[in-house]
Protein backbone atom coordinates (compact mmCIF):
# COMPACT_ATOMS: atom_id res chain seq x y z
CA UNK A 1 0.00 0.00 0.00
CA UNK A 2 1.67 3.29 -0.93
CA UNK A 3 1.39 6.03 1.79
CA UNK A 4 -0.08 8.51 -0.77
CA UNK A 5 -3.83 8.49 -0.26
CA UNK A 6 -3.89 5.67 2.26
CA UNK A 7 -3.86 8.19 5.15
CA UNK A 8 -7.86 8.69 4.75
CA UNK A 9 -8.61 4.94 4.29
CA UNK A 10 -6.97 4.00 7.96
CA UNK A 11 -7.95 6.89 10.05
CA UNK A 12 -11.52 7.71 8.47
CA UNK A 13 -14.48 6.76 9.90
CA UNK A 14 -14.41 3.81 8.01
CA UNK A 15 -11.14 3.22 8.10
CA UNK A 16 -8.93 0.35 9.23
CA UNK A 17 -8.68 1.55 12.88
CA UNK A 18 -12.70 2.36 13.02
CA UNK A 19 -12.84 -1.51 11.73
CA UNK A 20 -10.49 -3.57 14.30
CA UNK A 21 -9.42 -1.21 17.06
CA UNK A 22 -11.86 -1.53 20.04
CA UNK A 23 -12.99 1.60 21.32
CA UNK A 24 -11.48 3.54 17.96
CA UNK A 25 -12.66 7.30 17.68
CA UNK A 26 -11.98 8.84 14.36
CA UNK A 27 -10.14 11.91 15.77
CA UNK A 28 -9.37 15.09 12.93
CA UNK A 29 -5.98 15.89 14.58
CA UNK A 30 -4.58 12.49 14.47
CA UNK A 31 -5.09 12.39 10.62
CA UNK A 32 -3.89 15.43 10.11
CA UNK A 33 -0.73 14.10 12.22
CA UNK A 34 -0.40 10.98 10.30
CA UNK A 35 -1.14 12.85 7.34
CA UNK A 36 1.71 15.43 7.59
CA UNK A 37 4.43 12.82 9.45
CA UNK A 38 3.56 11.27 5.87
CA UNK A 39 4.24 13.82 3.41
CA UNK A 40 7.57 14.85 5.88
CA UNK A 41 8.77 11.18 5.27
CA UNK A 42 8.04 11.21 1.56
CA UNK A 43 8.28 7.87 0.37
CA UNK A 44 10.73 5.52 -1.26
CA UNK A 45 10.69 1.58 -2.96
CA UNK A 46 14.28 1.20 -3.00
CA UNK A 47 16.22 2.57 0.27
CA UNK A 48 18.66 5.03 -0.45
CA UNK A 49 21.33 6.43 1.45
CA UNK A 50 22.58 9.35 0.11
CA UNK A 51 22.69 11.75 2.80
CA UNK A 52 20.82 15.49 2.33
CA UNK A 53 22.36 18.67 2.57
CA UNK A 54 19.36 19.43 5.29
CA UNK A 55 16.87 16.85 6.63
CA UNK A 56 12.81 17.78 6.51
CA UNK A 57 11.98 18.47 9.56
CA UNK A 58 8.45 18.29 11.75
CA UNK A 59 7.89 18.98 15.20
CA UNK A 60 4.20 18.17 16.83
CA UNK A 61 2.79 18.97 20.13
CA UNK A 62 -0.11 16.04 20.61
CA UNK A 63 -1.69 16.56 23.93
CA UNK A 64 -2.98 12.88 25.90
CA UNK A 65 -5.44 11.40 23.91
CA UNK A 66 -4.82 12.32 20.11
CA UNK A 67 -3.18 8.88 19.62
CA UNK A 68 0.08 10.04 18.50
CA UNK A 69 1.99 6.53 18.33
CA UNK A 70 -0.37 5.22 15.50
CA UNK A 71 -0.07 8.79 13.84
CA UNK A 72 3.36 8.65 13.16
CA UNK A 73 4.12 4.32 12.92
CA UNK A 74 1.42 4.03 10.22
CA UNK A 75 2.96 6.53 8.05
CA UNK A 76 6.47 5.19 8.87
CA UNK A 77 5.54 2.05 7.85
CA UNK A 78 3.76 2.90 4.67
CA UNK A 79 6.75 5.10 3.55
CA UNK A 80 9.34 2.20 2.76
CA UNK A 81 12.24 4.30 4.75
CA UNK A 82 14.22 2.59 7.11
CA UNK A 83 13.11 4.60 9.91
CA UNK A 84 14.03 4.54 13.48
CA UNK A 85 11.77 5.45 16.27
CA UNK A 86 13.43 6.84 19.54
CA UNK A 87 11.67 7.04 22.59
CA UNK A 88 12.61 7.79 26.48
CA UNK A 89 10.75 5.75 28.18
CA UNK A 90 10.82 1.56 28.11
CA UNK A 91 7.12 2.11 29.14
CA UNK A 92 5.96 3.57 25.72
CA UNK A 93 8.91 0.84 23.92
CA UNK A 94 6.59 -1.83 25.51
CA UNK A 95 3.45 -0.32 24.13
CA UNK A 96 4.69 0.23 20.54
CA UNK A 97 6.28 -3.44 20.38
CA UNK A 98 3.17 -5.41 22.14
CA UNK A 99 0.13 -3.30 20.61
CA UNK A 100 0.91 -0.88 17.76
CA UNK A 101 3.41 -3.19 15.91
CA UNK A 102 1.45 -6.22 16.03
CA UNK A 103 -1.89 -4.42 15.02
CA UNK A 104 -0.11 -3.03 12.17
CA UNK A 105 1.61 -6.55 10.93
CA UNK A 106 -2.10 -7.98 11.12
CA UNK A 107 -3.95 -5.23 9.12
CA UNK A 108 -1.89 -2.92 7.35
CA UNK A 109 1.67 -4.48 6.65
CA UNK A 110 2.25 -8.02 7.43
CA UNK A 111 5.57 -8.40 5.83
CA UNK A 112 6.70 -5.18 8.32
CA UNK A 113 9.65 -6.11 10.09
CA UNK A 114 10.37 -4.14 13.18
CA UNK A 115 12.97 -4.89 15.89
CA UNK A 116 14.00 -3.13 19.27
CA UNK A 117 17.12 -2.77 19.90
CA UNK A 118 18.81 -1.74 23.27
CA UNK A 119 22.27 -1.29 24.75
CA UNK A 120 24.91 -4.20 24.10
CA UNK A 121 24.80 -4.11 28.39
CA UNK A 122 21.07 -5.57 28.20
CA UNK A 123 22.33 -9.05 26.25
CA UNK A 124 24.47 -11.54 27.45
CA UNK A 125 27.81 -12.51 25.77
CA UNK A 126 28.38 -15.88 26.05
CA UNK A 127 32.15 -15.87 25.73
CA UNK A 128 31.71 -14.37 29.55
CA UNK A 129 29.01 -16.85 30.01
CA UNK A 130 31.58 -19.89 28.92
CA UNK A 131 33.87 -18.30 31.64
CA UNK A 132 32.25 -18.25 34.19
CA UNK A 133 30.73 -21.46 34.06
CA UNK A 134 34.15 -23.03 33.07
CA UNK A 135 35.86 -21.34 36.13
CA UNK A 136 33.25 -22.62 38.33
CA UNK A 137 32.16 -20.24 40.71
CA UNK A 138 29.46 -22.01 42.78
CA UNK A 139 27.96 -19.36 44.75
CA UNK A 140 28.01 -17.05 42.34
CA UNK A 141 26.37 -19.20 39.55
CA UNK A 142 24.47 -21.24 41.97
CA UNK A 143 22.71 -18.50 43.24
CA UNK A 144 21.33 -17.25 40.33
CA UNK A 145 20.01 -20.53 38.76
CA UNK A 146 23.06 -21.24 35.91
CA UNK A 147 21.15 -24.41 34.91
CA UNK A 148 18.25 -21.91 33.66
CA UNK A 149 20.36 -19.76 31.99
CA UNK A 150 21.51 -22.51 30.42
CA UNK A 151 18.04 -23.64 29.43
CA UNK A 152 16.87 -20.53 28.16
CA UNK A 153 19.95 -19.69 26.16
CA UNK A 154 18.60 -23.00 23.63
CA UNK A 155 15.59 -21.18 23.07
CA UNK A 156 16.62 -17.50 23.33
CA UNK A 157 17.06 -15.39 19.89
CA UNK A 158 19.01 -12.84 21.43
CA UNK A 159 19.61 -13.21 24.85
CA UNK A 160 17.64 -10.42 26.31
CA UNK A 161 17.97 -9.95 30.02
CA UNK A 162 14.22 -8.63 29.92
CA UNK A 163 12.90 -12.33 29.60
CA UNK A 164 14.61 -13.28 32.61
CA UNK A 165 11.99 -12.14 34.59
CA UNK A 166 12.82 -13.88 37.51
CA UNK A 167 16.24 -12.67 37.65
CA UNK A 168 16.60 -9.84 40.25
CA UNK A 169 16.79 -6.28 38.61
CA UNK A 170 20.34 -5.82 40.80
CA UNK A 171 21.82 -9.10 40.07
CA UNK A 172 25.43 -9.23 40.30
CA UNK A 173 25.73 -11.92 37.87
CA UNK A 174 24.10 -10.55 34.92
CA UNK A 175 27.33 -7.46 35.12
CA UNK A 176 29.86 -10.47 34.94
CA UNK A 177 28.39 -12.14 32.00
CA UNK A 178 26.23 -9.32 29.95
CA UNK A 179 28.24 -7.74 26.49
CA UNK A 180 30.21 -4.85 27.27
CA UNK A 181 32.49 -2.92 24.39
CA UNK A 182 35.86 -2.94 26.40
CA UNK A 183 35.31 -6.90 26.95
CA UNK A 184 34.46 -7.77 23.32
CA UNK A 185 37.53 -9.81 21.28
CA UNK A 186 35.63 -8.90 17.97
CA UNK A 187 37.09 -11.25 15.14
CA UNK A 188 39.02 -13.29 17.95
CA UNK A 189 36.09 -14.25 19.57
CA UNK A 190 35.99 -17.99 19.73
CA UNK A 191 32.02 -17.76 20.35
CA UNK A 192 31.69 -15.16 17.30
CA UNK A 193 30.02 -17.50 15.49
CA UNK A 194 27.09 -17.91 17.91
CA UNK A 195 27.37 -14.36 19.20
CA UNK A 196 23.49 -13.13 20.50
CA UNK A 197 24.72 -9.17 19.45
CA UNK A 198 25.89 -10.40 16.31
CA UNK A 199 22.11 -11.80 15.44
CA UNK A 200 20.74 -8.93 16.74
CA UNK A 201 22.32 -6.83 14.48
CA UNK A 202 22.20 -8.90 11.26
CA UNK A 203 18.58 -8.75 12.17
CA UNK A 204 18.27 -5.21 12.59
CA UNK A 205 20.59 -4.60 9.15
CA UNK A 206 17.17 -6.19 7.90
CA UNK A 207 14.50 -4.53 9.63
CA UNK A 208 12.69 -1.28 8.09
CA UNK A 209 11.88 -0.48 11.48
CA UNK A 210 13.90 -0.07 14.53
CA UNK A 211 12.72 1.04 18.28
CA UNK A 212 15.17 3.02 20.44
CA UNK A 213 15.34 4.75 23.60
CA UNK A 214 17.01 7.95 23.35
CA UNK A 215 20.84 7.23 24.93
CA UNK A 216 21.11 4.33 22.71
CA UNK A 217 20.30 6.96 19.47
CA UNK A 218 22.38 9.37 20.68
CA UNK A 219 25.54 6.62 21.16
CA UNK A 220 25.08 5.71 17.57
CA UNK A 221 25.38 9.69 16.81
CA UNK A 222 28.59 10.70 19.04
CA UNK A 223 29.81 7.28 17.79
CA UNK A 224 29.54 8.08 13.80
CA UNK A 225 30.61 11.42 14.35
CA UNK A 226 33.88 10.26 16.19
CA UNK A 227 34.41 7.86 13.10
CA UNK A 228 34.82 4.34 14.96
CA UNK A 229 32.14 2.90 13.47
CA UNK A 230 28.63 2.68 14.45
CA UNK A 231 25.87 1.72 16.53
CA UNK A 232 23.04 0.96 14.41
CA UNK A 233 22.83 0.08 11.04
CA UNK A 234 22.02 2.72 8.55
CA UNK A 235 18.70 4.76 8.43
CA UNK A 236 17.09 7.01 6.54
CA UNK A 237 14.34 9.30 9.16
CA UNK A 238 14.27 9.61 13.03
CA UNK A 239 11.15 9.76 14.83
CA UNK A 240 11.75 11.04 18.32
CA UNK A 241 8.87 10.57 20.70
CA UNK A 242 8.92 12.00 24.12
CA UNK A 243 10.90 14.33 22.41
CA UNK A 244 11.03 17.24 24.79
CA UNK A 245 13.77 14.91 26.66
CA UNK A 246 15.92 15.17 23.67
CA UNK A 247 17.88 18.20 24.70
CA UNK A 248 19.61 17.00 27.72
CA UNK A 249 20.33 13.33 26.31
CA UNK A 250 22.28 14.97 23.48
CA UNK A 251 24.16 17.26 26.18
CA UNK A 252 24.97 14.26 28.18
CA UNK A 253 26.29 12.42 25.09
CA UNK A 254 27.82 15.77 23.46
CA UNK A 255 30.23 16.28 26.60
CA UNK A 256 32.51 13.79 28.27
CA UNK A 257 32.96 12.43 31.73
CA UNK A 258 35.59 11.08 33.59
CA UNK A 259 34.77 8.86 36.68
CA UNK A 260 36.53 6.93 39.53
CA UNK A 261 34.56 4.43 39.28
CA UNK A 262 35.64 4.10 35.23
CA UNK A 263 39.25 3.92 36.70
CA UNK A 264 38.75 1.29 39.40
CA UNK A 265 36.39 -0.93 36.73
CA UNK A 266 39.46 -0.62 34.27
CA UNK A 267 42.17 -1.40 37.20
CA UNK A 268 40.03 -4.89 38.32
CA UNK A 269 39.31 -5.83 34.96
CA UNK A 270 43.45 -5.63 34.08
CA UNK A 271 44.19 -7.08 37.17
CA UNK A 272 41.70 -9.81 36.54
CA UNK A 273 43.22 -10.62 32.97
CA UNK A 274 46.80 -10.49 34.24
CA UNK A 275 45.82 -13.19 37.03
CA UNK A 276 44.09 -15.63 34.32
CA UNK A 277 46.44 -14.55 31.43
CA UNK A 278 50.04 -13.49 32.34
CA UNK A 279 52.80 -14.91 34.70
CA UNK A 280 56.02 -13.87 36.10
CA UNK A 281 57.71 -10.19 35.51
CA UNK A 282 55.06 -9.51 33.16
CA UNK A 283 52.48 -10.33 34.97
CA UNK A 284 54.36 -8.05 38.04
CA UNK A 285 54.80 -5.13 35.56
CA UNK A 286 50.92 -5.22 34.13
CA UNK A 287 49.58 -5.84 37.91
CA UNK A 288 51.84 -2.84 39.16
CA UNK A 289 51.12 -0.29 36.82
CA UNK A 290 47.31 -1.10 37.30
CA UNK A 291 47.48 -0.49 41.28
CA UNK A 292 49.89 2.59 40.69
CA UNK A 293 47.45 3.99 38.44
CA UNK A 294 44.85 3.60 41.07
CA UNK A 295 46.72 5.03 44.08
CA UNK A 296 47.92 8.11 41.77
CA UNK A 297 44.00 8.09 41.04
CA UNK A 298 42.77 8.65 44.84
CA UNK A 299 45.81 11.18 45.48
CA UNK A 300 44.43 13.15 42.61
CA UNK A 301 40.62 13.21 43.36
CA UNK A 302 42.03 13.72 47.46
CA UNK A 303 42.55 17.48 46.16
CA UNK A 304 39.13 18.06 45.67
CA UNK A 305 36.75 19.59 48.89
CA UNK A 306 34.92 16.84 50.60
CA UNK A 307 31.36 18.45 50.75
CA UNK A 308 28.93 16.05 48.71
CA UNK A 309 27.48 17.92 45.31
CA UNK A 310 27.99 19.43 42.13
CA UNK A 311 30.12 22.30 42.30
CA UNK A 312 32.25 24.77 39.31
CA UNK A 313 36.17 23.10 38.67
CA UNK A 314 37.13 26.78 38.23
CA UNK A 315 36.84 26.60 42.13
CA UNK A 316 39.97 24.74 42.30
CA UNK A 317 41.82 27.91 40.98
CA UNK A 318 43.44 28.75 44.59
CA UNK A 319 45.07 24.84 44.48
CA UNK A 320 45.86 25.58 40.79
CA UNK A 321 49.28 24.41 40.75
CA UNK A 322 48.72 21.04 43.25
CA UNK A 323 45.85 20.15 40.99
CA UNK A 324 47.78 20.25 37.84
CA UNK A 325 50.36 18.38 39.03
CA UNK A 326 48.50 15.58 40.53
CA UNK A 327 46.59 15.52 36.88
CA UNK A 328 49.34 15.54 35.09
CA UNK A 329 51.10 12.67 37.00
CA UNK A 330 47.84 10.23 36.70
CA UNK A 331 47.61 10.91 32.70
CA UNK A 332 51.42 9.43 32.91
CA UNK A 333 49.94 6.72 35.06
CA UNK A 334 47.12 6.15 32.05
CA UNK A 335 49.89 5.87 29.43
CA UNK A 336 52.31 3.59 31.45
CA UNK A 337 49.55 0.90 31.83
CA UNK A 338 48.94 1.03 28.33
CA UNK A 339 52.24 0.76 27.20
CA UNK A 340 52.65 -1.92 29.89
CA UNK A 341 50.12 -4.10 27.86
CA UNK A 342 51.70 -2.77 24.09
CA UNK A 343 51.70 -6.24 22.25
CA UNK A 344 50.30 -8.78 24.61
CA UNK A 345 47.68 -11.92 22.81
CA UNK A 346 44.08 -10.68 22.43
CA UNK A 347 42.96 -14.10 21.92
CA UNK A 348 42.52 -14.58 25.36
CA UNK A 349 42.32 -11.68 27.08
CA UNK A 350 40.81 -8.33 25.34
CA UNK A 351 44.08 -6.57 26.19
CA UNK A 352 43.44 -4.10 23.42
CA UNK A 353 40.49 -3.01 24.30
CA UNK A 354 42.11 -1.91 28.14
CA UNK A 355 44.44 0.18 25.88
CA UNK A 356 41.88 1.41 24.43
CA UNK A 357 40.57 2.79 27.45
CA UNK A 358 43.26 3.90 29.10
CA UNK A 359 43.55 6.14 26.21
CA UNK A 360 39.87 7.05 26.22
CA UNK A 361 40.29 7.70 29.88
CA UNK A 362 43.53 9.85 29.70
CA UNK A 363 42.09 11.84 26.70
CA UNK A 364 38.43 12.84 28.74
CA UNK A 365 40.62 13.88 32.10
CA UNK A 366 42.93 16.03 29.69
CA UNK A 367 39.86 17.58 27.61
CA UNK A 368 37.92 18.20 30.57
CA UNK A 369 40.49 19.87 32.84
CA UNK A 370 42.12 21.61 30.03
CA UNK A 371 40.38 24.71 30.38
CA UNK A 372 39.65 24.62 33.85
CA UNK A 373 42.63 27.58 34.81
CA UNK A 374 42.75 29.01 31.10
CA UNK A 375 41.32 32.51 31.00
CA UNK A 376 38.89 32.49 28.05
CA UNK A 377 36.42 35.16 26.73
CA UNK A 378 32.88 34.12 27.36
CA UNK A 379 31.55 34.44 24.09
CA UNK A 380 34.14 31.03 23.09
CA UNK A 381 33.34 29.39 25.97
CA UNK A 382 30.85 26.62 24.85
CA UNK A 383 31.23 24.03 28.09
CA UNK A 384 30.51 24.26 31.54
CA UNK A 385 33.23 22.40 33.70
CA UNK A 386 32.15 20.85 36.83
CA UNK A 387 32.22 18.22 39.20
CA UNK A 388 30.21 16.31 41.47
CA UNK A 389 31.66 14.54 44.62
CA UNK A 390 29.20 11.34 45.69
CA UNK A 391 29.16 9.27 49.01
CA UNK A 392 31.73 7.12 47.00
CA UNK A 393 32.31 8.36 43.50
CA UNK A 394 33.18 11.66 42.08
CA UNK A 395 32.99 12.23 38.36
CA UNK A 396 34.64 15.10 36.54
CA UNK A 397 32.07 16.17 33.91
CA UNK A 398 32.25 19.03 30.66
CA UNK A 399 28.64 19.32 29.66
CA UNK A 400 28.41 21.78 26.53
CA UNK A 401 26.55 24.99 26.96
CA UNK A 402 24.19 24.29 23.46
CA UNK A 403 23.88 21.34 21.63
CA UNK A 404 22.44 23.04 18.17
CA UNK A 405 25.13 22.63 16.31
CA UNK A 406 26.14 19.22 17.69
CA UNK A 407 22.70 18.39 16.45
CA UNK A 408 22.99 20.42 12.75
CA UNK A 409 26.37 18.50 12.27
CA UNK A 410 24.97 14.54 13.48
CA UNK A 411 21.32 14.69 12.82
CA UNK A 412 19.68 17.70 10.97
CA UNK A 413 22.43 17.18 7.85
CA UNK A 414 22.62 13.78 7.54
CA UNK A 415 18.89 12.23 7.69
CA UNK A 416 16.09 12.75 4.97
CA UNK A 417 13.66 13.33 8.03
CA UNK A 418 13.50 14.09 11.31
CA UNK A 419 10.09 14.33 13.68
CA UNK A 420 9.77 15.10 16.89
CA UNK A 421 6.86 15.06 18.83
CA UNK A 422 5.68 15.11 22.34
CA UNK A 423 2.57 16.20 24.35
CA UNK A 424 4.72 19.42 25.94
CA UNK A 425 6.69 20.82 23.65
CA UNK A 426 5.69 24.58 23.18
CA UNK A 427 5.59 27.72 25.27
CA UNK A 428 2.22 29.12 25.03
CA UNK A 429 1.57 27.74 21.38
CA UNK A 430 5.24 29.27 20.49
CA UNK A 431 7.98 26.57 19.86
CA UNK A 432 10.74 29.24 18.82
CA UNK A 433 12.45 28.76 22.12
CA UNK A 434 12.21 24.32 21.36
CA UNK A 435 13.29 25.39 17.96
CA UNK A 436 16.54 27.12 18.57
CA UNK A 437 17.45 25.11 21.67
CA UNK A 438 17.72 22.11 19.33
CA UNK A 439 18.78 24.24 16.34
CA UNK A 440 16.21 23.07 13.97
CA UNK A 441 16.23 25.07 10.89
CA UNK A 442 13.55 28.34 10.46
CA UNK A 443 11.51 26.46 7.85
CA UNK A 444 10.79 23.77 10.32
CA UNK A 445 6.96 23.22 10.15
CA UNK A 446 5.46 22.50 13.69
CA UNK A 447 1.45 21.71 14.43
CA UNK A 448 0.27 21.94 17.63
CA UNK A 449 -3.17 19.70 18.65
CA UNK A 450 -5.14 19.70 21.83
CA UNK A 451 -6.29 16.43 23.59
CA UNK A 452 -9.62 15.69 22.57
CA UNK A 453 -10.66 14.74 26.39
CA UNK A 454 -13.11 17.24 27.73
CA UNK A 455 -10.74 17.42 31.11
CA UNK A 456 -13.36 20.73 32.22
CA UNK A 457 -16.07 18.42 32.99
CA UNK A 458 -15.12 14.87 32.71
CA UNK A 459 -12.04 15.09 35.54
CA UNK A 460 -11.44 16.72 39.28
CA UNK A 461 -8.47 17.93 40.85
CA UNK A 462 -7.78 17.73 44.34
CA UNK A 463 -4.78 19.77 46.00
CA UNK A 464 -4.61 19.57 49.80
CA UNK A 465 -5.58 22.27 51.95
CA UNK A 466 -2.94 24.83 53.94
CA UNK A 467 -3.39 22.90 56.64
CA UNK A 468 -1.49 19.94 55.11
CA UNK A 469 1.87 19.31 56.72
CA UNK A 470 4.94 20.67 54.16
CA UNK A 471 6.86 17.51 53.14
CA UNK A 472 9.73 18.18 55.49
CA UNK A 473 7.42 18.99 58.72
CA UNK A 474 6.91 16.34 60.89
CA UNK A 475 4.10 14.12 60.77
CA UNK A 476 3.92 14.36 56.91
CA UNK A 477 4.11 10.95 55.73
CA UNK A 478 1.54 9.96 58.05
CA UNK A 479 -0.59 12.54 56.94
CA UNK A 480 0.52 11.72 53.31
CA UNK A 481 -0.59 8.03 53.57
CA UNK A 482 -4.07 9.00 55.01
CA UNK A 483 -5.01 11.34 52.42
CA UNK A 484 -3.43 8.73 49.89
CA UNK A 485 -5.81 5.97 51.44
CA UNK A 486 -9.62 7.87 51.37
CA UNK A 487 -8.65 9.16 48.04
CA UNK A 488 -8.38 5.54 46.55
CA UNK A 489 -11.29 4.01 48.70
CA UNK A 490 -13.19 6.76 46.56
CA UNK A 491 -11.71 5.26 43.46
CA UNK A 492 -12.53 1.88 44.54
CA UNK A 493 -8.60 1.24 43.74
CA UNK A 494 -7.55 2.04 39.93
CA UNK A 495 -5.29 4.19 41.09
CA UNK A 496 -1.60 5.30 39.97
CA UNK A 497 0.30 6.76 42.65
CA UNK A 498 3.93 8.27 41.83
CA UNK A 499 6.59 9.45 43.94
CA UNK A 500 9.81 10.82 43.69
CA UNK A 501 12.08 8.63 45.47
CA UNK A 502 11.98 4.85 45.81
CA UNK A 503 12.17 5.10 49.26
CA UNK A 504 8.68 7.39 49.69
CA UNK A 505 7.50 4.97 47.50
CA UNK A 506 7.90 2.06 49.39
CA UNK A 507 6.80 3.52 53.04
CA UNK A 508 4.05 4.43 51.58
CA UNK A 509 2.98 0.81 50.15
CA UNK A 510 4.12 -0.65 53.42
CA UNK A 511 2.14 1.64 55.43
CA UNK A 512 -1.10 0.96 53.22
CA UNK A 513 -0.71 -2.69 52.25
CA UNK A 514 -2.50 -3.61 55.67
CA UNK A 515 -5.45 -0.73 55.35
CA UNK A 516 -6.38 -1.52 51.86
CA UNK A 517 -8.34 -4.31 50.37
CA UNK A 518 -7.25 -3.80 47.23
CA UNK A 519 -4.42 -5.72 45.20
CA UNK A 520 -1.34 -2.69 45.56
CA UNK A 521 1.44 -3.45 42.75
CA UNK A 522 5.32 -2.19 43.54
CA UNK A 523 7.18 -1.14 41.10
CA UNK A 524 10.83 -3.14 41.62
CA UNK A 525 8.42 -6.46 42.08
CA UNK A 526 8.23 -7.52 38.73
CA UNK A 527 9.06 -6.10 35.00
CA UNK A 528 7.61 -2.89 34.10
CA UNK A 529 5.68 -4.71 31.58
CA UNK A 530 4.16 -7.26 33.68
CA UNK A 531 2.96 -4.94 36.57
CA UNK A 532 1.38 -2.74 33.84
CA UNK A 533 -0.26 -6.24 31.93
CA UNK A 534 -1.87 -6.78 35.51
CA UNK A 535 -2.83 -3.62 36.25
CA UNK A 536 -4.93 -2.89 33.13
CA UNK A 537 -6.48 -6.49 33.80
CA UNK A 538 -7.39 -5.91 37.25
CA UNK A 539 -10.21 -3.50 37.83
CA UNK A 540 -9.19 -2.53 41.51
CA UNK A 541 -5.36 -2.14 41.55
CA UNK A 542 -3.25 0.01 42.73
CA UNK A 543 0.20 0.75 41.06
CA UNK A 544 2.96 2.60 43.22
CA UNK A 545 5.41 4.06 41.04
CA UNK A 546 8.51 5.89 40.58
CA UNK A 547 9.83 8.26 37.37
CA UNK A 548 10.30 5.56 34.92
CA UNK A 549 5.88 5.11 35.12
CA UNK A 550 5.44 9.25 35.16
CA UNK A 551 5.83 8.81 31.20
CA UNK A 552 5.00 6.74 28.08
CA UNK A 553 2.24 5.36 30.18
CA UNK A 554 -1.24 3.66 28.64
CA UNK A 555 -4.12 2.21 30.43
CA UNK A 556 -6.83 2.18 28.23
CA UNK A 557 -10.61 1.31 30.04
CA UNK A 558 -11.81 1.67 33.25
CA UNK A 559 -9.11 0.60 35.12
CA UNK A 560 -7.12 3.46 35.74
CA UNK A 561 -9.42 6.38 37.28
CA UNK A 562 -6.94 8.24 39.63
CA UNK A 563 -3.42 9.74 39.40
CA UNK A 564 -1.69 10.73 42.68
CA UNK A 565 1.38 12.57 42.41
CA UNK A 566 3.53 12.79 45.48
Amino acid sequence: MAASGSIKKIFGPDGVLAGHLGGYEPRPGQQQMAAAVATALGGSDEISFTEPDQAVCLVVEAETGLGKTLAYLVPAVLSGRKVVVSTNTRNLQDQILKHEIPFIRKYIEPQLRALCVKGRQNYLCLYRWHQYRAAGQPALVADQAADRIDGWLKKTTFADRAELTWLPGASPLWRKICCLPHFCLGGDCPDGAACFLNRLRREAAASRLLVVNHHLLFSDLAVRRSGHGEVLPRYEAVIFDEAHHVENVATTFFGFSFSRYQVLDLAADVERSARSGLAGEKQQEVQGAAGSLVGLLEQFFSRFPAALGRFPLAGLRDTQPEFERRRDTLLEAFHRLAGSMDGLDNREEPWGQYILRCEELASRLDTITAETFTDIPAEDVRFVHWYERREKNLVLSATPIDVADDLQETLFTSMAAVILTSATLSAGGDFTYFRRRLGLPEETSTLAFPSPFDYANRTLLHVPDKMFPEPAAPGYGAALHQRIEELIRLAGGRALVLFTSIQAMENACRALEERLEFPLLLQGTGPRHELLSRFARENESVLFAVSSFWEGVDIPGESLSLVIID
